[in-house]
Parts: structure tokens; sequence; C-alpha cells
């Protein structure tokens, strides 16, 4: 529920690494006679790759949109460096947004700005103060680093579905965020994309030194890119763990999804 007072301000300062940055504490989360969240608990530590897998219907994407404002929560709170998300109202989040950026499943572009229009798109909203010259250096910045290099006057139309995700991407990264949040970023993608997107995401975190949450039901690319994962089932978080102890997971819903999932990820079988 949003409250009218006191009006929030979001003060960001630079985490140290391995501090905890945002916390999900006790959130609620319905709609209509479904409820999909139940007094769930999550901390996401500066620096970390953060990974959320759960079954299709489980609430993955809606935490996300509820960190970033898309979506209110009905109980429990959001706290991110230290203030409380569930506070604030619409236009609060504009501040948010300029240090928490998604990276939306169907890559979300609008279709009707060229390649280099929807990059400079946050740029424009967060600094509107940059010259043209300026906005054009970091947008052709960006294109680079996602290797989309001269594609500024491209259409959104002419990409193929690894191209618009790391446009995507590109667009995310615009305004050098602290966090970003990705919402099946591998999803309907071969695996050699898939490859290249999670090169990315790593690459992403070197360059930047940004705390990421990856939201998928790719085991291979949670694996690959956890440096935990957190598993969502029954409306909460059941177990959260490295890589390693999440294959190991003796939690029967941890147990299950891996088992359905095992020839995904791994030959030898998961306990291998």
């Amino acid at each position: 529920m949003r409250l009218s007072a006191p009006r929030p301000r979001l003060e960001f300062h630079r985490p140290t690494p391995g501090e905890e940055l945002i916390h999900f504490e006790h959130l609620k989360k319905v709609f209509g006679p479904k409820r999909v969240f139940d007094d769930l608990e999550l901390s996401v530590c500066a620096g970390e790759t953060l990974v959320v897998i759960g079954g299709s219907g489980s609430g993955k994407s809606v935490l996300l949109k509820c960190l970033i404002g898309l979506l209110y929560p009905d109980g429990g709170r959001i706290i991110f460096q230290g203030q409380d998300l569930t506070r604030f109202r619409e236009e609060d989040f504009f501040a948010v947004r300029r240090h928490v950026a998604m990276v939306f499943q169907g890559s979300a572009l609008f279709d009707s700005l060229t390649v280099g229009e929807n990059v400079a798109y946050p740029l424009r909203e967060h600094f509107p103060e940059l010259s043209p010259e300026e906005m054009a250096r970091r947008v052709a910045e960006k294109l680079a680093w996602v290797n989309l290099p001269g594609t500024e006057g491209m259409m959104p139309a002419d990409l193929s579905g690894g191209m618009r995700k790391r446009v995507g991407l590109a667009r995310a990264i615009a305004t050098d965020p602290e966090v970003i949040l990705w919402d099946e970023p591998t999803t309907g993608l071969d695996p050699v994309t898939t490859r290249s997107i999670n090169a990315m995401i790593n690459s992403m975190k070197e360059r930047l030194g940004c705390t990421s949450i990856v939201v998928t039901h790719d085991m291979v690319s949670a694996f690959e890119l956890g440096d935990r994962i957190a598993m969502l089932a029954d409306r909460r978080i059941v177990q959260v763990g490295t890589p390693e102890e999440m294959r190991r997971s003796t939690v029967p819903e941890v147990r299950a999804f891996l088992d359905a999932r095992r020839a995904e990820f791994s030959p030898q079988g998961v306990g291998a």
C-alpha cells in the first residue's frame, strides 16, 4: 500500500561489496484470489549475482517489478539502501530507476524508435543536461559493450531475438546502474546466443561492479551465473545457497525442481 507521508528521498551511496543492499521483508502480494507471496524473506548483497529460480507462475518476475515500483506489495517491506521502498510514490521511483535498471524478458524496445534512440531513452530521462555529442558517445559506447557497434540507425523490427536482448541490455546499462534486474534473459534463445548473453551478464559485473538479480528457469544459466541461488516456491523463498549447495539440496521443493530439470544442466545428474 502506498502511503502519503512522509515524502521519502533516495540518497544513494555505493555499498561495500558483501554488504546487504536489498532486503525483501515479510513480503506479501496478491492478485485477486491468487496469493503470490506470503511472508517472503530475501536479502541481496552488494556486488553479487543472485539468481532466482522457480516454476512458472511462482512470482519470480513479480519480485523484480515490486523492487522498481511497477507493482506494489500488499504487505511487508522492501528495504533498498536503508530506505523502505513501499513508502515511495510513483514519482519517487524515478530516482530508484536511475540506480536500478531492468532488462525485460521481451526486451521491451520502442518499435517506433531506432536502436540508438532506444538506448538514449534513459539518458534523456535521467541526464537531460547531456549534450547531443556526449549522449551519442555514451550510446555508441554501450552498443559496443554488447557487441553491436554501429547499429544506432537500425530499427527493432530488423533485429534478431538475440540482438533485441542485447539492445535491451545496452539501454539498461546506459546510466551505469548499480543494480541490474534480468527477467528471463535467455528465454527463447538458442544455446549459442544463450552463452553469449550469459557472458555479457558476467562482463557487466566486471565493467560496472554492479549487483545483479537474475530471474530464470534455465538451470544452465543459473549455475553458470549465480554467486547464490534462491528457490521460490509455495509463495516464499524455500532455500538460498551457493550453486553447489543447491545442487546437493535436500529441501523437497528444490529437489523436485532440480530433478525435473536434471538433463538440462548435468549429464551425470544433479548430485554428481
